[in-house]
């Protein structure tokens, strides 16, 4: 399944969202232009922008507000993809040199602050209490799950519910808030903005859990990112949590090493334990149900081309390569 395709509702949207994001961005501080039109150039899926879009069109929702809104959405998430690189000592996201390494993490770090301020600045501008009250509790749940992951990171005896509490306040909760504030522009319903939460939340966690997978299956040309990474950056995620519950005692001790110590020199081991353990297909199948209740959740919404595109996105969740 093509993501381009998917998304091809909202591609107009998309277009308007992309120019409004350069001009939103702008700064007479020549640093923050550079890292800003860097990060703009590296693309990416612009997914939760996306979820906006698709989220009040699906309600009927038109006009200037949506593309706001998911401009807001985009410069939160890509001041937390700043930050997250700083605090991970990442050097590649998306197949290119991430921030921090090419400016040093006091250029990143201060340039992603500029991102939530200016986001917030957007969200003045809309002028709708609801969403920010929405995106005010977002970036709370988001912070509070960085902080957690931190400390889960190392810890070979972190629980698998944990783990799926980080990926709830990290990922899901943005999901969560970019349909919420497009049902909000739509002026939908409380009804109607429970649902879109719901399935914001069920999307979040089903992609999250397919993220973590490509850690161990992704092709790194493919996926831009290097196998193995999280587990380099000593993060226990569900495959290894899986594994580490049902192994032998020679495969939880290699995974207890390689999280502890972040020992990618044993990625193979890791590997082998955790396609012994049935990890993989443990971890898609939980990711399966996520991507069911999404679909549950849209449900009493009448038929469109967005609410045929959120169902397909729910599919692609768990069925991309990258």
């Amino acid at each position: 399944m093509d993501l381009k395709s998917v998304l091809a509702p909202v591609a107009g949207d998309m277009g308007r969202v992309d120019a409004m994001i350069r001009v939103r961005l702008s700064s007479e501080v020549a640093l923050i232009n550079e890292i800003g039109g860097y990060i703009v150039n590296a693309g990416g899926k612009r997914l939760r922008p996306a979820l906006v879009l698709l989220s009040a069109g699906a309600l009927d929702g038109r006009g200037e507000l949506p593309c706001l809104l998911a401009c807001v959405i985009e410069f939160i998430h890509t001041a937390t993809l700043l930050h997250d690189d700083v605090v991970d000592r990442s050097d590649r996201r998306r197949g290119r040199s991430t921030a921090n390494a090419v400016w040093g993490n006091a250029g990143a770090v201060l340039s992603g602050d500029f991102l939530y301020s200016r986001s917030f600045q957007l969200m003045v501008e809309a002028d709708r209490m609801p969403v920010m009250r929405v995106m005010a509790d977002a970036t709370n749940a988001i912070a509070e799950g960085e902080v957690l992951q931190l400390m889960n990171c190392n810890d070979p005896d972190v629980t698998e519910a944990r783990y799926l509490r980080v990926i709830e306040l990290k990922t899901a909760r943005l999901f969560e808030a970019a349909m919420v504030v497009g049902a909000i522009a739509a002026d939908a319903s409380a009804a109607q903005q429970a649902a879109m939460r719901a399935f914001g939340h069920a999307l979040g966690m089903a992609y999250q859990l397919s993220d973590d997978l490509l850690d161990y299956l992704a092709d790194p040309e493919e996926s831009g990112k290097n196998l193995g990474t999280d587990l380099a950056e000593g993060k226990p995620t569900l495959p290894l949590i899986h594994a580490l519950s049902n192994g032998s005692a020679e495969q939880k001790a290699v995974i207890r090493d390689a999280i502890v110590e972040g020992r990618l020199d044993r990625l193979q081991e890791v590997l082998n334990a955790v396609e012994a353990t049935d990890a993989i297909p443990y971890t898609r199948a939980l990711a399966e149900r996520y991507r069911d209740s999404a679909l549950a959740a849209l449900g009493d919404l009448p038929d469109s081309p967005h609410k045929k595109a959120l169902q397909d996105l729910a599919r692609f969740a768990v069925e991309r390569a990258s």
